[in-house]
């Protein structure tokens, strides 16, 4: 950890000097007020290197955080205290350190939500303003619990989109290092055989060995070629317009566009929903539930919402004009807009898609499984079938 020199002075003006051990100048601070010293000046004193980016905070680390957050405030305790406990016992520095500076800035007079603000890189825009609302109307711990519940689904989708891709993930890699291995290795071995015996190859052996050859010659190429390729799809990606673009041909693809549809609609419901409940106005929480959308198409839909609304019209026809909602969702919306509870009718929608995500997700991975063993076998079979033809006719011809 870092190494800091200071000055301060005491109540009675008298002036201490020291070093003080801390991940940041604000920590710094904070523990100079809890030893009743005023900082004059604060300077780094050590020549350590910060790796705390390389400790990533997680989504279950900020989960598990709120969650006990909301435990201790419903208890009755502190906000300053609850902080301290919390940064003591949290396990990722990275947190920790963001935790006790939080907790300075709190004891120097700032509020929790623009505390949190300060961090955006951990406490996104959703975050603050549900501490926001929650600190208004007095009802932070429960403002807490809904947060938490918020993340732990939001967590457990991920992980569950993140499992049903990854035996394909590994499926794939595996298909392609084989075939290539074979094409690299396995295959010249019977080629410069064939070629000693002489004669003419039947067809499926000579493209196999064609590939072979170019596979050997232009190996490096390949995979300078891909990375590159790979490279600029990333960046492009990055940018507004290849991020529209890629995300609408994500939601027109077959059986995967079903799922991204259906995880992006449970997550617009379920965040519309949660800051709904916790007293954000529908204005701001269309604003933040576009930021976190994930979907480009779905956020620039529901930025059209919000300038639709905006000028007097109802949620549900925008959000109909954007193609991205099935027709129940909008009428589920338009129902909730008329009978004045749109929260409750978005968590029924949000727990109704939460179920279509599942079954989306069986869907794929019972059709990717034996298509992907179907085409690997296709594949590796093919490249054995061919290298195996001419010692059939070899064989015939023997006999």
């Amino acid at each position: 950890m870092p190494k800091f020199s200071y000055v301060g002075v005491t109540a009675s003006g008298k002036q201490v000097k020291g070093e003080i051990n801390a991940s940041s100048k604000n920590e710094v601070v904070s523990l100079l007020r809890k030893k009743k010293l005023r900082p004059v000046s604060i300077k780094s004193a050590s020549l350590s290197i910060n790796l705390s980016f390389l400790d990533k905070v997680k989504l279950q680390d900020i989960s598990r955080f709120t969650r006990q957050f909301s435990a201790m405030t419903a208890a009755g305790l502190p906000l300053v205290q609850c902080l301290d406990i919390l940064g003591a016992q949290t396990e990722n520095k990275k947190l920790a350190a963001t935790i006790k500076q939080i907790s300075g800035d709190i004891q120097g007079g700032s509020t929790l939500a623009d505390a949190l603000q300060k961090h955006p890189t951990i406490f996104n825009t959703l975050y603050c303003n549900m501490i926001s609302a929650g600190e208004a109307s007095g009802s932070l711990d429960t403002v807490l619990s809904r947060l938490a519940d918020y993340q732990e689904k939001a967590e457990a989708l991920r992980r569950k989109i993140k499992g049903a891709m990854t035996y394909p993930a590994i499926v794939t890699f595996v298909a392609i290092f084989a075939t290539a291995a074979m094409l690299t290795f396995v295959v010249p071995t019977f080629a410069q055989m064939f070629t000693d015996v002489g004669g003419e190859l039947p067809a499926p052996t000579r493209i196999v060995m064609d590939l072979s050859d170019f596979l050997k010659k232009y190996i490096i190429l390949i995979i300078f070629v891909a990375a590159g390729a790979i490279t600029a799809l990333y960046y492009y990606y990055k940018t507004e317009d290849g991020k529209l673009k890629i995300d609408g041909i994500k939601l027109k693809l077959p059986v995967w566009g079903d799922l991204e549809r259906k995880s992006s609609v449970s997550r617009f419901a379920q965040t519309l929903s949660t800051l709904l409940t916790s007293g954000v106005t529908i204005l701001d929480a269309l604003n933040i539930t576009a930021k976190t959308a994930g979907n480009k198409v779905l956020e620039k839909g529901i930025f059209r919402t919000l300038e639709r609304i905006s000028g007097g019209m109802t949620i549900a026809e925008p959000l109909k004009e954007t193609g991205v909602f099935p027709p129940m969702v909008i009428h589920m919306i338009s129902v909730g807009e008329k009978t004045g509870d749109l929260a409750e009718m978005l968590k029924k929608v949000s727990d109704f898609y939460k179920e279509e995500v599942d079954a989306a997700i069986d869907a794929l991975t019972s059709i990717i499984e034996p298509i992907m063993i179907v085409v690997m076998g296709t594949i590796i079979g093919g490249i054995l079938i061919a290298m195996y033809l001419p010692m059939f006719d070899m064989i015939g011809t023997i006999k």
